[in-house]
């Protein structure tokens, strides 16, 4: 079951994350970055346990980010990041975003959606403040992607 995501949900979130991000292949999310933007959540659910989430973010005027998809690995395959990219992108367009991006290790997976790899630089520099913050920064090989909706 997909849904926007509640506060008795973000130690799990957190938890489902930082396992991605102890391998390297996303960032790390603080408890209170998390509860800060719960509103961006779109969790999935199954048994009582969070097996999915993703974010919707609005960064600009029309621009907006997709952010922390995670799936649990053994329910990756089965459609659940594709739901909850799905989801994001419908509430993206309902908030009036007019473009919407992703920066990804995996830019194969959201080209599925219609996303385009484009250059860092072609972001604006306000998208630039959570990646000066992190311990990858400068040298980051995450690959930027938009879609316009």
């Amino acid at each position: 079951m997909i849904r926007k995501a509640q506060v008795k949900d973000i130690k799990n979130i957190q938890a489902l994350i930082n396992i991605f991000a102890k391998q390297d292949l996303m960032l790390a999310r603080s408890l209170n970055e998390l509860y800060e933007n719960l509103r961006d959540f779109w969790v999935v659910e199954e048994n009582k346990k969070i097996i999915g989430c993703a974010a919707m973010h609005i960064s600009w005027e029309d621009l907006a980010e997709v952010k922390s998809l995670a799936v649990a690995k053994n329910k990756q395959g089965k459609g659940i990041g594709k739901e909850l990219v799905l989801a994001c992108l419908k509430e993206g367009k309902e908030l009036g975003a007019k473009k919407v991006f992703a920066l990804t290790y995996k830019p194969e997976f959201f080209k599925k959606f219609g996303f385009k790899k484009v250059k860092h630089t072609s972001l604006p520099h306000k998208i630039w403040i959570e990646c000066i913050r992190c311990c990858k920064f400068p040298n980051c090989q995450e690959i930027a992607l938009l879609k316009s909706l």
